[in-house]
């Protein structure tokens, strides 16, 4: 079995949470989607620098490329709001940790495409709509799939405390919305 199909089964029930909790935002009325943005910034920039002190560049050569902090942060500043207190992200110690870490983030650029359209045409969107270079998402899969580990406990590990952190800082962000 694939690591992503390890990740995909070991990672279901959390990931429901995850898109269960963020569906519940109207992302076509501002103060919601500003709200949605938050909670992601309380958790993407932190793991995507965890990611690269971890090395994560010398497994995904295109990584720079593939971050979405600067974009989140600048639809954020648009919407005239600060950033909000982040969370702490895993320890990424091994290479399944960074997979499973990876795992969420990239794919969360999936869910990020299909939201973008009910985002309107006068909120900025580009964290939403940044899908990476050409062929990125294919590319990351080829490699996930072609990862040789002995043990994917990490790589769930990692990937269940990455969905974990979106589900609080959702929940944060919204228990902050008077």
């Amino acid at each position: 079995m694939s690591l992503r199909s390890v990740l995909r089964a070991q990672t279901a029930d959390c990931h429901a949470e995850v898109d269960k909790l963020f569906g519940t935002f109207d992302l076509s009325n501002r103060q919601q989607y500003r709200t949605f943005l938050r909670a992601h910034a309380r958790i993407v920039p932190a793991a995507e620098d965890a990611l690269e002190d971890a090395g994560i560049a010398s497994m995904l050569p295109d990584w720079p490329e593939r971050r979405r902090t600067q974009l989140l942060l600048a639809d954020i500043r648009e919407l005239g709001d600060s950033l909000p207190q982040p969370l702490l992200p895993p320890a990424l110690p091994c290479e399944a940790a960074l997979w499973g870490a990876l795992y969420v983030l990239e794919g969360s650029k999936l869910g990020g495409a299909l939201l973008a359209k009910s985002v309107p045409d006068h909120l900025p969107s580009s964290y939403l709509s940044l899908q990476g270079p050409k062929g990125a998402m294919r590319s990351f899969m080829d490699r996930l799939d072609a990862s040789d580990l002995d043990d994917p406990a990490a790589a769930i590990s990692a990937a269940r405390s990455i969905f974990d952190l979106f589900l609080k800082a959702g929940q944060l962000e919204l228990e902050a919305v008077p």
